[in-house]
């Protein structure tokens, strides 16, 4: 089992940039695929990134790309997602999740931080 903590939401004007971190609490983090979510008000949670147990490969939803950039640093077992270029409807609560057997579904995730973009 593992547990995730987010950090670095915040408030920031359209065109500006945050860094997400997750946390682990896990040495072996490296073994686990992991994700970022976002679920705006009103809204379903949707898809924004992904980076595989290596790190080798990336994944983005069509909204984010070229915007947004997932990366990993195992040995701080950490995953981040850098965000430029925000717009209002970036805004949302960002989860991140993660799992040990699959990128298609989910099985740990953090309780979430907010990221509200001002126009």
């Amino acid at each position: 089992q593992v547990q995730l903590v987010e950090s670095g939401g915040g408030l920031v004007q359209a065109g500006g940039s945050l860094r997400l971190s997750c946390a682990a609490s896990r040495r072996t983090f490296s073994n686990y695929a992991v994700a970022w979510f976002r679920q705006a008000p009103g809204k379903e949670r949707e898809f924004v990134a992904a980076v595989s147990w290596s790190g080798g490969s990336t994944y983005y939803a069509d909204s984010v790309k070229g915007r947004f950039s997932i990366s990993r640093d195992d040995p701080k077992n950490a995953v981040y997602l850098q965000m430029n270029s925000l717009r209002p409807e970036d805004t949302a609560v960002y989860y991140c999740a993660a799992d040990l057997s699959t990128m298609t579904t989910y099985t740990y995730w953090g309780q979430g931080t907010q990221v509200t973009v001002s126009s």
